[in-house]
């Protein structure tokens, strides 16, 4: 999206985008703009649903309840959803919103939580795991909202992986070395990341990973490592030398 409308608030909605069209917001993103932002008739914003691009708007109506907007221009053109999947087990709430948070940052397209031996946290509120990635999206110009899928067991994402993706092992127990080889090897394929927990993985769950044909363990380096800092590593060096970075 154009640096010129950087400055604009932006809100991901449902609706279809084109130009010459209305819509009307609903209550929550009314009262947001409105009495928040205070926004009034003639102030512009920028929409996005994840189909259309991103369009600059103009408030044609400011109701804390109701803001009603002119669609103007399309600003940028619809970008693919990333093919880079992300699995993590869950942490506790600050740092669980930090984690969803950068992984929609470092262009992640599918977020999975996977509950673990070790995992600090097994009940998730899948709504506001959403509402952080949409969130995030919206201020960091993304123009798709990952899917974030609800948790599932560790056993459980072993036995339906697709045999077209690999998966990233970030591994503890790897010996300190530079993951770069390993990753560039991967070039052009779909690749997966999986983050374990504080922690760690359980040596059943390591040896039942490492045994697996589409596995790939590489080392984030000789120092232990955070589960929210090894996520923020791994998806950089990935995006690095493998993704949408290049």
């Amino acid at each position: 999206m154009p640096r010129t409308h950087a400055a604009l608030p932006r809100l991901y909605v449902d609706h279809d985008l084109a130009g010459g069209t209305q819509l009307t917001l609903g209550k929550d993103q009314s009262l947001y703009l409105a009495a928040v932002l205070r926004k009034q008739v003639g102030d512009e914003v920028v929409l996005f649903n994840g189909r259309d691009g991103a369009w600059l708007c103009r408030l044609v109506s400011d109701s804390k309840k109701s803001v009603g907007l002119d669609i103007v221009e399309r600003i940028a053109a619809q970008t693919p959803r990333s093919e880079l999947w992300y699995g993590f087990a869950p942490l506790k709430t600050e740092r669980l919103d930090y984690v969803i948070q950068k992984a929609v940052e470092m262009g992640a397209g599918t977020i999975q939580p996977v509950l673990t031996k070790f995992t600090q946290v097994s009940r998730l509120k899948h709504e506001k795991l959403v509402a952080n990635a949409t969130e995030a999206a919206e201020q960091c110009e993304v123009l798709t909202v990952p899917v974030v899928e609800q948790e599932m067991t560790l056993e459980r994402l072993i036995d339906s992986w697709p045999a077209d993706r690999k998966l990233v092992l970030a591994d503890e127990g790897e010996a300190a070395s530079s993951p770069i080889e390993a990753l560039t090897a991967l070039r052009g394929q779909k690749v997966g990341i999986l983050i374990g927990p504080e922690g760690g993985f359980s040596d059943e769950e390591r040896a039942k990973l490492r045994a697996l044909p589409y596995v790939v363990p590489i080392s984030l380096g000789p120092r232990i490592l955070r589960a929210d800092t090894a996520a923020v590593a791994a998806l950089a060096v990935i995006q690095a030398t493998i993704g949408d970075w290049r």
